[in-house]
């Protein structure tokens, strides 16, 4: 069984990782001893990809250790806002801090008639030879201006699911999972990896 590292230690995307790619053994970060903050100061989502991935890719080598790597990066985008916050997702109003996240994204958007927004998730699969695929995913929705269900993930409980009818924050992992936009990612690499290996 092939071997692949995700560079992530988040428990519910090694989880998600492993429930999609199940004839595959997926190694997290802490499973392979990699124990470095990794700074993300790339200006999209592909360069922070990258970024993450080449870190894990020379970790690996320095361990004479030959694996695939995976690496992700997703945000928000709001058509009203020129697709903010985008890579600053996760720092849109300070550190990681969701709910100040959430508070100016409805702030800022309080008096805009268009709310559509839509997360993106960019993957690379970075090869032993430096050479690397890239896939995306894509889910679309609107922006509430009052939370709905879980508050766990930054902005699912604001973010509307058009496929859903529904936030994220309402909807179930299950439900969650078959429209994501890692999820589609997922899939499109998955679909690579099986033709992969049925051409060697």
């Amino acid at each position: 069984m092939k071997t692949i590292v995700l560079a992530s230690n988040n428990s519910h995307k090694v989880k998600e990782f492993q429930t999609i790619l199940s004839d595959y053994i997926i190694l997290s970060l802490k499973d392979i001893g990699f124990l470095e903050d990794i700074v993300e100061d790339g200006d999209t989502f592909l360069d922070n990809a990258l970024i993450k991935a080449r870190a894990i890719y020379d970790f690996l080598k320095e361990k004479n250790l030959e694996y695939d790597i995976v690496a992700d990066d997703s945000g928000l985008c709001i058509n009203a806002l020129n697709g903010d916050p985008g890579v600053h997702s996760a720092r849109f109003a300070g550190d990681h801090d969701n709910q100040k996240n959430r508070d100016k994204v409805m702030r800022l958007l309080k008096d805009e008639s268009d709310k559509s927004a839509f997360f993106i998730c960019q993957l690379v699969l970075l090869h032993p030879d430096g050479s690397y695929q890239e896939f995306s995913g894509t889910t679309q929705g609107t922006i509430l201006l009052e939370e709905r269900g879980s508050k766990d993930f930054c902005y699912d409980c604001i973010f509307y699911s058009t496929e859903l009818n529904k936030t994220f924050g309402e909807a179930s992992e299950e439900e969650k999972n078959s429209v994501s936009h890692r999820g589609r990612a997922i899939q499109k690499m998955l679909s690579y990896l099986n033709q992969h290996k049925n051409q060697g």
